[in-house]
């Protein structure tokens, strides 16, 4: 009788675990079959932008969906390779130079290939890569830019090389020497602004001091909200020297293998964002102050993608 009873508990018991076990599988493929996703983002406005307009998205196309976001970028890219993130935003360059170790490239649609190439072998994948390119850029107050007839590198080539110690740049020390900073700008277009000419200064001070008059060109970044806010211009890089960083959602893909539709249902975003757009959305969050879960909203209601 002892041995019956002794039976009884222990197949209780094993049934208690199996069902226990059934349980959590059941919650970790998402509360019964509900489809679930974590979103990750960097530590900086674009970024949680973007991030909102993908999370916002998918939560309106039927999805459950963690945020975790404000990561440094080497961070944000480990999580996405442990499974603790499964999809964010990246850029082209940043995932050739600084995760896999290769020369940039300044051609937006080789840089997208070759990433989408070398990341497949990390278990990541790229889907459509969007018209922003957060890169490199020379900048210039718009108004002294039109005086002086200067809209490319090109132009501000001419007018350096016609005009030697007019203009004087204002860059950070690191980028002033770099070979794919200033000096490789320099001998790609065929001119030299000369050491009296630079102003060194702090990464984020330039355009500050190119508003301010203290120099007429700048070095920056293209999306930035302060070209928009302080009325500068990018000089286009109509020789192609900078490298391409062009925005695109990058996803594990055990997260692609369980959830294939993303593809075709997140090329809308790609397809209608660019680079002016994505100043735009900065701009309201950096100067106007809105939230960037209002500015990203408003954002896919004006496009289309949801409704309000």
């Amino acid at each position: 009788m002892k041995k019956v009873f002794s039976f009884v508990i222990a197949l209780t018991l094993m049934l208690s675990i199996l069902a226990a076990c059934s349980g959590s599988d059941t919650a970790s493929s998402g509360n019964d079959g509900d489809k679930s996703l974590v979103v990750g983002a960097k530590n900086f406005t674009e970024q949680f932008v973007l991030s909102k307009i993908l999370a916002i998205y998918l939560k309106e196309n039927g999805y459950e969906i963690e945020e975790k976001s404000n990561m440094a970028s080497q961070v944000v890219r480990q999580a996405l390779e442990n499974k603790q993130v499964d999809l964010y935003w990246d850029y082209t360059g940043t995932s050739l130079v600084n995760y896999n170790k290769l020369d940039p490239i300044s051609d937006s649609t080789k840089a997208y290939e070759k990433v989408k190439e070398v990341d497949r072998e990390n278990g990541i994948i790229w889907l459509d890569q969007s018209n922003v390119n957060n890169t490199y850029t020379l900048m210039m107050r718009e108004d002294h830019a039109k005086e002086l007839g200067i809209t490319s590198i090109s132009d501000l080539a001419k007018y350096v090389n016609d005009n030697p110690g007019e203009l004087k740049l204002g860059t950070d020390a690191e980028f002033a020497t770099r070979p794919d900073g200033i000096k490789g700008v320099e001998k790609t277009y065929g001119f030299k602004f000369g050491s009296s000419n630079l102003k060194k200064m702090d990464v984020g001070l330039f355009y500050q001091a190119l508003r301010d008059e203290q120099v007429d060109v700048a070095t920056g970044f293209s999306t930035d909200s302060r070209i928009k806010a302080f009325n500068l211009v990018n000089l286009e890089d109509d020789m192609g020297f900078f490298p391409a960083y062009n925005a695109g959602i990058t996803v594990h893909e055990e997260a692609f293998e369980e959830y294939p539709e993303l593809e075709e249902l997140l090329k809308p975003l790609a397809e209608k964002l660019d680079t002016d757009t994505m100043m735009d959305l900065n701009y309201r969050v950096d100067i106007d102050e809105e939230s960037e879960t209002e500015v990203a909203r408003a954002w896919l209601v004006e496009n289309g993608l949801i409704k309000e």
